[in-house]
């Protein structure tokens, strides 16, 4: 009998729930402060505006991404327990049509209807809500929402992707402020693309290409808006 040689695998899809929020949280940051800045630069401010006004961007900004990414999250989790509670009630008033229910997704998957019928036996003696809220209804151990640790993610993300931008305000010369914030925000948001993609397993080079395009086109959009404003008043 040919001996089996087990091979360890890697797989990445536990890390989903914070590194959304994360690369959510740290793009966001990069992007909406880099773009104040140049919005408030463009329209002729001191360096002291500009400044003022990218601190409140990553104060406002880390507290929207926190109590938006709770409420959002807090929602999903609703949804969850009232289907697992709904899923529960009807495991205690039909058992019966429960284990139907259950072995038909099995025998959708491949698996005859006797052996589909024993896996759900054996399944719903162990965890009967653990097998329907895998099977039936999608909901895991990974997928699962976590709404204060997406809130706390996206809050601190933000905060260090804002305090990118906003160094650069502090070390370049007020006449160089804006391609200086520009091109350095530009390579922020590579590197950043890059490293999300990485952890996740992902192309790196397309992740990478992605958010620097995007936070390019917003930085343009506000500089252009900042200039007009400028010239205006």
């Amino acid at each position: 009998m040919r001996a089996v040689t087990l091979h360890p695998e890697t797989h990445l899809v536990s890390r989903i729930g914070w590194l959304r929020a994360a690369v959510l949280g740290a793009n966001d940051g990069i992007v909406s402060t880099a773009s104040l800045i140049v919005g408030v630069a463009t329209a002729s401010a001191a360096t002291s505006e500009v400044l003022i006004a990218g601190i409140a961007g990553l104060v406002a900004g880390a507290m929207s991404m926190a109590a938006g990414e709770y409420v959002s999250v807090s929602s999903q989790s609703d949804t969850e327990q009232a289907d697992l509670a709904r899923e529960r009630a009807e495991q205690v008033s039909q058992p019966e049509f429960e284990h139907e229910e259950l072995a038909q997704i099995y025998v959708k998957r491949g698996l005859d209807l006797g052996l589909a019928s024993q896996v759900a036996d054996q399944l719903m003696a162990k965890d009967a809500l653990g097998a329907h809220a895998q099977d039936e209804l999608g909901i895991s151990e990974i997928t699962t929402a976590r709404p204060v640790l997406a809130a706390i993610t996206s809050a601190a993300t933000f905060a260090v992707g804002a305090a990118l931008p906003l160094t650069m305000v502090l070390v370049s010369p007020p006449a160089a402020l804006v391609p200086a914030v520009s091109g350095a925000s530009l390579l922020f948001l590579a590197l950043l693309g890059a490293i999300g993609a990485r952890v996740g397993g992902a192309n790196i080079w397309k992740a990478a290409f992605r958010v620097t395009f995007w936070g390019a086109l917003a930085m343009a959009l506000t500089a252009g808006i900042g200039a007009l404003v400028g010239a205006a008043v």
